[in-house]
Formats: structure tokens, sequence, C-alpha cells
């Protein structure tokens, strides 16, 4: 494609309008205000429309990005939006909380001198302007989706049934890509709240929960049905879905929410916490609202946050905001971090202080069974592991103390053994994560189909969704092979 303006040649992108950080550390308000018309128009201008379109490949879901630019700096919104929610089911939400830097920006040319064009900054901008203008959102995506293909498409799968287990992004992308396909769906989440890690998980000032609801009721438009409250593997299992509820296939989406620990000394200690437990309590039972919700959470004065992923930080800039003086606890250097840059260099701004190349050793209680400190020692790096990230190792001698009141251990999470236990024939691995095809998301059991994080383990929120996209087309081929 073409491009039919003139390309703004500034090397940077144009600022996302945001909080003050002093401001900010004290609430739990989106911290991102998201872009005017007018710099949408400008930062998609930074587009040079290159022939190759790397950022394609760097979208596990297939957004054509160039497309939704080009559409963008022509001042075209409603259009630039049906090009996106063609291909991504969620869009305001990945707009939000995708690590772009590491897909689709970090493979556009226009970042080989100077930095990549805001692809996600611009996404969130159509996705909102949408919301903000329905009527037109709707014309224009009607009019993309008009046609005979996509009508006969649409009752491809009419009077099928599939249950999607879980409600996370790999489930609810696959839920509307079979909606679509005139499918029964339905959806059945453990919890009261329907929207898996992006309501329990990711924090309101990084992802507000009326946003994801209303993503959620747009699936509800298509079709998609939701049971709360309702635990696959004792509730019903898989084959009392496929073989007494009537299912003609089931999908298998529940994440990786089983918390993992670091198997030190005083884990035990009151005081001591998981991130999930931290973040469920303040995402989903909104502790930070206490007493107006009765759901209180314990904070401490001094809290140390153990881990470098995106998780850790959420963990960390939620006690922060919980009244804490925070500092994160890192075993690598800085470059290492699996963090998102943006969610580092929010953090470090609203005042949370960080010990790199350090591990705990063991946590030290006061004579009342709390958490009284965190004896840790130096690490240096040496040869790069599996991860391609260079190795830790002890410095001996190095071992000194940090004073805390609070320990929110953020070190990775695993998949829950349930479906696993509960459903025979299925293939699983030692960590318990689901065999499946890439490709189709089939698994060894005939009619059922898995993706996302339970089968590559605590991922993001984006390959979640390109799993759950891949795994629709699957079903739709096992439920009605083409002719």
């Amino acid at each position: 494609m073409a491009a039919t303006y003139e390309v703004n040649k500034q090397l940077e992108k144009v600022p996302m309008p945001e909080q003050d950080p002093a401001a900010r550390a004290c609430n739990f308000d989106e911290v991102a205000w998201g872009y005017t018309p007018e710099d949408a128009m400008v930062e998609a201008r930074r587009c040079i429309q290159c022939p190759k379109k790397p950022c394609m490949d760097g979208c596990p879901v297939g957004v054509p990005i160039p497309r939704f630019i080009e559409s963008v700096a022509h001042g075209e919104f409603a259009e630039a939006y049906a090009a996106v929610k063609a291909a991504n089911a969620l869009p305001a939400i990945c707009g939000r909380v995708c690590p772009q830097e590491r897909q689709c920006e970090g493979v556009c040319t226009r970042g080989r001198k100077g930095e990549p064009v805001g692809i996600g900054r611009l996404e969130r901008f159509v996705a909102d302007w949408a919301f903000e203008h329905p009527d037109e959102a709707a014309a224009a995506l009607g009019q993309a989706e008009g046609g005979a293909d996509r009508a006969a498409d649409s009752k491809r799968l009419a009077g099928k049934r599939v249950a999607c287990v879980g409600s996370g992004p790999a489930s609810l992308t696959c839920a509307g890509e079979l909606a679509k396909m005139g499918a029964d769906v339905t959806v059945f989440e453990a919890l009261h709240k329907v929207g898996g890690v992006l309501v329990y998980g990711i924090p309101e000032f990084r992802l507000p929960k009326d946003l994801v609801a209303r993503e959620v009721s747009s699936l509800s438009d298509l079709g998609v049905s939701f049971e709360t409250n309702a635990v696959i593997g004792r509730l019903y299992d898989v084959d009392e879905l496929l073989d007494e509820q009537g299912f003609d296939a089931v999908f298998v989406g529940t994440g990786a929410g089983l918390p993992g620990y670091l198997g030190i000394e005083g884990e035990g200690l009151n005081g001591v916490m998981v991130a999930n437990e931290l973040l469920t309590r303040v995402n989903l039972m909104k502790a930070y609202l206490f007493p107006e919700h009765e759901t209180p959470v314990y904070v401490g004065k001094k809290c140390i946050v153990v881990g470098g992923g995106n998780v850790a930080m959420d963990a960390a800039r939620t006690a922060k905001r919980l009244g804490a003086d925070v500092t994160v606890v890192y075993r690598r250097s800085r470059e290492e971090m699996p963090a998102r840059a943006e969610e580092i260099h929010h953090a470090e701004q609203e005042g949370i202080a960080f010990q790199m190349l350090t591990s705990p050793v063991r946590a030290l209680g006061d004579d009342k069974g709390w958490i009284a400190g965190l004896e840790c020692e130096r690490m240096e790096l040496g040869e790069p592991d599996a991860s391609g990230r260079r190795r830790p190792k002890p410095v001996a001698g190095s071992e000194f103390v940090m004073d805390a009141d609070m320990l929110v251990i953020a070190v990775g999470s695993k998949t829950n053994p349930l479906i696993a236990n509960t459903t025979p024939g299925l293939e699983v691995t030692a960590r318990n994560l689901v065999v499946a095809d890439e490709r189709t998301g089939a698994t060894s059991k005939p009619g059922v189909f898995a993706g996302g994080d339970t089968v590559i383990g605590a991922a993001t929120v984006i390959l979640a969704m390109g799993a759950g996209k891949r795994a629709a087309s699957g079903i739709a081929e096992y439920l009605a092979p083409s002719a």
C-alpha cells in the first residue's frame, strides 16, 4: 500500500499524555490518557508504509497495521477501527497491555533510526474512539464485514456447540471467532467475574475494568454465553461437557494462575504473599476501596517485591498506591528484566526503588511470626542460560539484610493441574502444560483444543489471543471440514 500523505519524519513518537507521577502513585486511575485525534494523526504520519510490512509479521493476531495506520493518518477513524477489529477481538485491551516493543514495534522500520511508530498507542486510540462514536464504528464494521463470503462464513458452524473453559484472552478470542462463524458458544469461568487475568491480574491503573467489561459485552452481543462460578474439573469435567452437556468441542484456556514460590526459609511468615493474592484482592475484589468493599488486604510500611516481570511491576506499583515504601529485588540486571520497558519506567517515576543483581536467601521473622527482614546475597552474571539471558551466580560472602514488613513473591506462575487430572486421554507435560498443535490447538483428545498459557506457560495477552484465534480455526475445521 503506497502512502498518500506526507510522512512525518520526526524521530521520536508523539508523547502520550499521562498523569503526573507524584499524583498517580496515590491513586488507581489510569496512568496514560491516550492520544487526541490530532496527536494520533501526527503519529500515524510517521509510518512510511514500507512494502515488506514487518510489523504485521510481528503481530500474533495479524492486525493489518499499515492499513489501519494509513486510515488514522487521513482522519478516517471508523475505517481504521474496522480494520483492527476484524483481526483483533480486544483492541482496547491490546493497545494498553501488549509488549509492542518486542512485537510489532520491535520490527518497525522506523525504529532503525529513532523510535518506531507508536502502533500500540494508535490501536488504543481507534478502539477508544469507536467506543465514543458507536454508530459510526458499527457502520464501518458492518460495511467491512459485508459480502457473500462473509455471510456464508457466519453460518459455517450453525448448530454446533462449543465450550470454552476459562475466560481469559485466549478463551475470549476463541469464543468471539467461533461466534462469528455461527457457533453456539458458552464460556465457563471459575471466578465470579469474566475476564481471567484481565480482571484479576492487571491493575486498574493499567487496564480499567469497565473497559474489560465493555469488550466482554461485545462478545455477548455476538451471542456468546457466560457461566461464572463454574470450575471445570469440579462442576463438570471435560468428558461430561462433551458426552452429557452436548458440546461438540471444548477449548481449554485456563491460563497459568498457580503461583510460584521462592523455596526459601521463612516463606510461611505473616506478611509474605504471592503477587497473585495481592493483585486478585486489589483488582478483582477492590481492596483498595476498603471499607466500601469489605475485602481488605494487608499492606506493610516497607515492602519488598521479588521478581522482574510485568507481574512484579504490577505488584510493586499496586503496593506503592496502597501506601508502602517499595523496593523491587531482581537477581539479574535491568537489561535482563522481562517486564515492559514502559512499566519499569513508570515504576521508577513513581518512586519505586530497584535492587538489581540481588537474590533472596531467607525471610527473617520477629517473635510474633511476622516478617521483619529479607536476607539476600549479591549476584553476578555468567554465561547465557536457555532463556538467552546471562545466568546469575552468587557472590561469595556478599550476604546482607533488607528491612521489610511485607514481602511479595512475583517469580512466575504455573498451570493448575485440575484439567489434566480430570481429563483421561489428555496429554500433558511434566509441568502440567497441555500438549496442543501449534497451528490448530488440537490436543491428544478428540474434540478438545487448547491454547494460551495453559499450553506454553505464563506469557502475554496477545500471544494467548493469537493461540485462541488459531484454535478457533482448528475447531471450525474439525466441526465443519472444508469441502
